[in-house]
């Protein structure tokens, strides 16, 4: 695998882990403080974007070590997946 296509896969594991990490976030703001004029009742009370990003970072490599596993092994096989072997 050229490195290019691992960075590809890889910022595409870090951007899908965003739908994975961010519902674990928060309470809401009317849980923990009262809330400011114009704010929605289901947003954070405190929003930590460099956790989030570390959260997804962490993700994203652990589903691509995964993945680079079962194509070095054979598993993932792009051939295999497709049909035509």
């Amino acid at each position: 695998m050229k490195w290019t296509s691992a960075l590809a896969i890889f910022t595409l594991f870090w951007v899908f882990s965003a739908f994975f990490v961010l519902p674990f976030h928060g309470r809401r703001a009317d849980d923990a403080e009262p809330t400011v004029a114009g704010q929605d009742h289901g947003a954070p009370a405190s929003f930590r974007p460099k956790r989030v990003l570390l959260q997804m970072t962490i993700t994203a490599a652990v589903c691509f070590a995964i993945y680079y596993v079962a194509y070095v092994n054979g598993w993932a096989d792009p051939d295999v997946l497709t049909g035509r072997a």
